[in-house]
């Protein structure tokens, strides 16, 4: 690997604080505390699947968007704004809005998040990672991001525990809480944004990558390379399998019957597995093929599927619940971690990668979409375990097929790297 000196370790550090907390109030706070979000606001699985579809549809057209503009302009301006919008968002959300003003709020953030920051932050990523180090840069990404939200989750879970009982929790003390875990999270997001505006600093190589003017011709030539499309195809599959990750705060209240501070603190647990998979599995992927690696999530994305929708995982069966988390948890969090460092592998040009991302992301991401409304309907069509065996057939489902796309793509990289 390339000597890292000071400055590459402040870049990359500052990637990771940036890359996780943007996605903190929107995503991380419901994954952690999912039924508590479903109490402090009055809505239903169904009505937060509403609000994820929304920030879907609104993130789908940033990423198009905002795509070629990161292959105009430096991240840390792109970044730090993006950082301190979404952080100002945060003090509607803690005033418990009608799921109206909710709706808007998610539309917002898919702005936000997407828009300005998304292609900004894996074009650096890629920079700092070089030719020969794309596995270890998208590794230490994804595995810093996940040690930072699994950091959030639990500053979350201690601060919400400051101002609850121990014994039974009312729901004034819930809302009160949860309003104080907001307020403290879009403090932290804000100031990360002003340190990342300030000294997210572009090295010369980077300012190299920086194109003059946004072309037509660029889109074009990425539309071209088959890499570009079993992408979309790759990274649809993972990020359902993503998005399912979010229930399994829910499944240990609702099928584990644990209590709201247990259930969360089950969702951070999870966070911890991804750090873990990011670095591992980073470090092997520079070994080989990423490729490779991306076939063994799916793999293990399957595995876990089946142990959870085949009913075997019940109240009692604790050890084996947190052996299913991990195992499927692995399987995602790998093939999130290697869907964009396989960018190299499919001779995607430097150049190009804001753009390249924009178009991969248009599609990709589309389960923003679809998949927050299909799971809450399962969930709530089907009450308690039932509902939640539905939605791990789904993901069951979306792994197969995103083996099929990431075998064929290992297969294609390898053959033109043979010539």
């Amino acid at each position: 690997m390339k000597n890292i000196s000071r400055q590459h370790v402040l870049y990359i550090t500052l990637l990771i604080l940036a890359g996780e907390s943007v996605f903190i109030l929107p995503f991380v706070l419901a994954r952690v505390f999912r039924a508590t979000v479903l109490e402090v606001f009055q809505i239903n699985n169904t009505e937060l699947g509403l609000c994820f579809s929304v920030y879907g549809i609104v993130a789908v057209f940033s990423y198009l968007f905002g795509g070629p503009l990161a292959d105009r302009f430096p991240p840390r301006k792109l970044m730090g704004t993006a950082l301190l919008l979404t952080a100002l968002g945060g003090l509607v959300y803690a005033n418990s809005p009608s799921l109206k003003t909710l709706t808007i709020l998610y539309g917002f953030w898919g702005f936000t998040t997407i828009f300005l920051f998304w292609s900004a932050m894996i074009k650096a990523t890629r920079v700092w990672g070089g030719s020969e180090n794309q596995g270890k840069a998208f590794g230490f990404l994804d595995g810093g991001r996940g040690l930072v939200g699994a950091l959030f989750g639990l500053l979350g879970v201690f601060v919400f525990s400051l101002f609850v009982s121990d014994i039974q929790i009312t729901s004034k003390e819930q809302i009160k809480a949860f309003h104080y875990v907001i307020y403290v999270s879009s403090a932290l997001v804000a100031l990360i944004g002003i340190i990342v505006f300030f000294f997210l600093k572009v090295d010369e190589e980077a300012e190299t990558t920086t194109l003059d003017k946004i072309t037509f011709k660029n889109i074009k030539t990425v539309l071209k390379l088959p890499a570009v499309w079993l992408l979309m195809i790759i990274i649809i599959c993972a990020y359902v399998g993503y998005k399912i990750t979010d229930i399994f705060s829910l499944y240990a209240n609702d099928v584990m019957l644990y209590n709201e501070v247990d259930a969360a603190k089950t969702g951070t647990f999870l966070l911890f597995i991804r750090p873990v998979v990011g670095v591992v599995i980073g470090f092997l992927a520079d070994r080989s093929r990423a490729s490779i690696y991306l076939c063994v999530g799916f793999i293990l994305s399957i595995f876990g599927a089946i142990l959870f929708s085949s009913g075997i995982v019940n109240e009692g069966t604790d050890i084996l619940f947190f052996l299913s988390i991990i195992i499927t948890a692995v399987g995602v969090y790998a093939a999130r971690v290697l869907y964009f460092a396989v960018m190299e592998e499919g001779n995607i040009p430097l150049a190009l990668t804001g753009t390249a991302v924009g178009i991969i992301s248009f599609m990709g991401y589309t389960p923003e979409i679809f998949a927050g409304p299909a799971i809450g309907y399962f969930l709530d069509a089907s009450p308690g375990k039932e509902g939640h065996q539905t939605v791990f057939w789904m993901l069951a489902i979306f792994s197969a097929v995103g083996f099929v796309a990431s075998f064929i793509f290992y297969r294609i990289s390898k053959k033109a790297a043979s010539f």
